[in-house]
């Protein structure tokens, strides 16, 4: 599972790794595209875009274990 926890041990990112192996962190919640060509292009919902080395499945499971976390404690929460 790739998504970190922040603050109350709420999930808040994904790791990624950059072409050059450089590991960075993406809100999940903005991302708009993800596209598979040679590489993978990841475009959030304010048109930045990311190069990154995960396929495009990887990133979705990133993502599903990202919601699985924040609504996990969500409901320790309540």
């Amino acid at each position: 599972m790739s998504a970190t926890l922040v603050g109350n041990g709420v999930a808040r990112m994904i790791q990624l790794t950059r072409i050059d192996g450089t590991i960075f962190y993406l809100n999940p919640d903005l991302i708009e595209i993800i596209e598979a060509s040679h590489d993978t292009h990841v475009t959030l919902t304010n048109g930045h875009r990311y190069v990154c080395g995960e396929t495009p499945e990887t990133i979705v499971e990133r993502i599903a274990d990202f919601r699985r976390m924040s609504v996990g404690a969500v409901r320790r929460s309540a």
